[in-house]
Parts: C-alpha cells; structure tokens; sequence
C-alpha cells in the first residue's frame, strides 16, 4: 500500500515496485491516478513519460526484478519524482545520434523537466526531476521555448545578439523552421505531420483550459 505524508501545502506519495516491464505500466497507471487524487491531472501526460523512463532506466541498467522506489512529491507549482534503486552507477547524458537506443531516455527527461539530477543515497542513488504543475506552467514552458529557440539559432548559423523586435523575429522565424524541420522528422518515421499538429494542438488547447 502507498504510504502519504502530508505537511502544509506538500503532498508525498511512495510506491515500491520492482524492474519489470509490467510493473512499469502498472506504475504508471498509479502515479497518473495519484495527481488525480491531488488535483492536478495537467501534469499527468509528462509524469507518464518521465515515470516510464525513470523505471525502464531501472530495468535496463539495474536488472529485472530488482527492487526499487518512486516518490511523488506536490509543493505548491512544482511536482518532483524520484526513483530510487539500489545500484550506485549514475547515468550520464550523452549524445543521442539517429540510431542510438541507449541515453534517449535522459534526453527526454532533461526536454520534459524544468531540473533533474541524481543523488547517492545509503542504499543506493536516486534519479529525480521537476516539473509544473498547475499555476506557472505556461510561463516554464515559454521559458523552455525560449532556450530552445536560442540554441536552435546556434545550430542553424542565425544571427545571435539581437534585441527588441529583432529579437522577437528572429525567434519567431527559428519557431517556423524548428517546426518544420519536427515535421521532416515525424514524415521520415512513417508518422503523419498532420496528426502531430493535431495532437500539439489538443495538447496545448487541454493545458490552457486546465490553466
């Protein structure tokens, strides 16, 4: 049974699981149901993803069947998951090229979390990161858009620099090729652009409504 603590405006929830591909999807059915309970089913589509990741990280590296720990922690705009396990080898980020399997995981963490790192513990080591939830989540993830936009500049050559309305062109042009280049993406893996589109949009549409 999930055990709660709850002080002030903080809410904690810890489940135990062990490394197995079933035991992830259960996992992620609880987590999703436990921002339910908590008022805050926004966030429920990036803690799928984060807690998929985090405990498939588990099963690859640390073995099936090994025992471990997911804690959701609430606070105020701010919702943290750790997952602890008994093995102290901290993953690293890498370089994820086309073909490579190994490391999409962290990429995905870092694209989805506002922060995340990973501690030694007594028993082992736990991987955590940060996401919003609620009030300020819009505002992080322009903040992320913004990042992004600026370092796909880089990439591309574009003129760095610039302020002002310059500035707001600049990015908004870096957005449409950005765009684009997703869309090249998505077309190359048999995936329709369109249907993205179409679901960026009901995503982004359901966040404002829940905001």
């Amino acid at each position: 049974m999930p055990e709660y603590e709850v002080t002030e405006t903080r809410l904690r929830c810890v489940l135990p699981f062990e490394a197995a591909p079933e035991e992830v999807r259960l996992l992620r059915r609880a987590a999703v149901r436990q921002l339910g309970r908590w008022g805050v089913p926004a966030a429920a589509e990036e803690t799928e993803l984060l807690v998929t990741e985090l405990a498939t990280n588990v099963l690859k590296h640390v073995g099936e069947g090994a025992t471990a720990t997911l804690i959701l922690e609430w606070c105020g705009e701010v919702l943290r998951l750790e997952v602890h396990d008994k093995s102290r080898a901290a993953p690293r980020l890498k370089s994820a090229e086309c073909e490579e399997e190994c490391g999409r995981g962290l990429h995905l963490l870092a694209a989805l979390a506002v922060d995340w790192g990973t501690v030694l513990t007594a028993a082992g080591k736990a991987v955590w990161c940060e996401i919003p939830s609620g009030a300020g989540r819009a505002c992080r993830r322009i903040e992320r858009a913004v990042d992004v936009l600026e370092r796909y500049q880089t990439v591309g050559g574009a003129a760095l620099g610039l302020s002002g309305r310059g500035r707001e062109t600049g990015l908004e042009e870096s957005a449409v090729e950005l765009i684009a280049d997703l869309l090249h993406w998505t077309a190359a893996r048999g995936n329709d652009p369109d249907d993205i589109l179409d679901r960026a949009q009901m995503h982004y549409e359901a966040e404002v409504e829940a905001a």
